[in-house]
């Protein structure tokens, strides 16, 4: 997949569902808001599923020209999302813990995306926004990593696209090394789990 391309999808896929990513995005963060305030416990998982499984469908069936899109992304979203969805459910009692300080700065990272996309020289639609893959999944390993439970899959699958962040200087899109950071993050978390798993 070239550069051309993978901005030409972000594009298109930002000129004709604007409306519905910015209602996805205050779903995300009233359900993210509601988690850590324990109102909700479930909510975050639950929106995160239900990101997870629109971007696949959308972004990567829909809009998505390049096989890698059809074959690998695709299939990772649609898992992701419905193992968010499972846990949601599955483990709907355990409590998403306030944010600590590397929490708390992936966030804001998350937050700035598109700022930064746009101090990088990218203009709309040919920019990254909350609601796109890579965002999504930064999200997801930051807000994941705070509840005591974690589906090792899940983990590993929202690592897995982490650390795809190194196709920041493939195709141009700094703003992706939040992405590698994130999955990065992702790894320390991943391993601390699998430590814990073989001494219980």
């Amino acid at each position: 997949m070239d550069a051309q391309a993978f901005w030409s999808v972000i594009g298109a896929y930002n000129e004709q569902t604007a409306a519905l990513q910015a209602g996805l995005l205050l779903f995300a963060v009233a359900a993210v808001i509601a988690s850590y305030s324990c109102k909700v416990k479930w909510a975050a998982k639950f929106a995160l599923g239900i990101i997870h499984l629109l971007i696949g469908v959308v972004f990567f069936a829909w809009y998505g020209t390049e096989p890698i899109q059809k074959y690998f992304a695709l299939p990772l979203y649609l898992l992701c999302g419905t193992l968010f969805l499972y846990e949601s459910w599955h483990n709907r009692d355990d409590s998403l813990a306030k944010p600590n300080g590397w929490q708390r700065l992936l966030l804001v990272l998350y937050l700035l995306y598109p700022l930064i996309s746009f101090l990088l020289g990218n203009r709309f639609p040919q920019m990254v926004t909350h609601i796109m893959p890579c965002p999504v999944v930064s999200l997801g390993i930051t807000v994941y990593a705070g509840y005591s439970r974690k589906n090792k899959l899940l983990l590993a699958l929202l690592t897995i696209w982490g650390l795809t962040g190194i196709k920041s200087v493939i195709f141009s899109a700094y703003e992706d090394i939040i992405l590698l950071i994130c999955g990065i993050y992702g790894v320390t978390i991943f391993l601390r789990e699998t430590k814990h798993g073989m001494k219980r």
